[in-house]
């Protein structure tokens, strides 16, 4: 009889007013701002060697080129093979192609690759193609007739004059002043012996 009293009661009432609060303030998440996003770093394109065809003058440069290109670029080779195999594309003409066709040939009767790391490949190519006696060879050339400026700049024979002297050992400032002028162009030596001292 109550609980019948009781839920007419509650059926009957009216809602209760529900009380004006103001709206529940969450607080918002710190937010920080977030860091610049650092670009990739990316190395500097290299340069790869300029083809070898077996010029001893050049042996030098283009074996220099091979190892900074491989010390600069490593993680682009998996194994030695792949660096000496890299080397190999750019010998082109001349003996070096006779050589890098011997290598395969060799690899083709015997069934292994017959130079096996890069250090193994270095010597080997110092062997075939370094000259034999730079010494001697950069000393012939400065002692000869035939060691003259020709169709390069001043600057460009100054940088081979250099280059030479320093290989040959030549320290007498007079011999050396006396060798660069004797392979100058005949024209600039004129202009020179024209010049008014100061």
């Amino acid at each position: 009889m109550q609980l019948q009293q009781l839920t007419q009661l509650v059926a009957n009432s009216p809602p209760l007013p529900i009380p004006h609060t103001s709206p529940l303030l969450v607080p918002s998440p710190m937010v920080f701002p977030l860091p610049a996003l650092t670009t990739r770093q990316t190395c500097p394109k290299l340069s790869c060697p300029l083809d070898f065809s077996r010029e001893r003058h050049n042996s030098h440069a283009f074996l220099n080129s091979c190892s900074l290109y491989i010390c600069l670029a490593l993680e682009q080779f998996h194994n030695e093979q792949e660096k000496i195999l890299w080397a190999l594309t750019f010998f082109k003409g001349g003996c070096a192609t006779k050589w890098s066709k011997n290598v395969f040939c060799q690899e083709t009767d015997t069934g292994v690759f017959p130079i096996q790391t890069w250090g193994n490949f270095k010597q080997q190519f110092q062997v075939h193609f370094f000259p034999v006696n730079v010494e001697a060879d950069v000393i012939n050339a400065l002692e000869g007739a035939s060691y003259h400026q020709g169709s390069w700049t001043v600057d460009d024979y100054l940088d081979n004059f250099q280059a030479l002297v320093s290989n040959a050992g030549y320290t007498d400032p007079w011999m050396l002043v006396v060798k660069f002028w004797q392979g100058l162009r005949l024209g600039i030596q004129n202009q020179i012996a024209t010049m008014p001292y100061r």
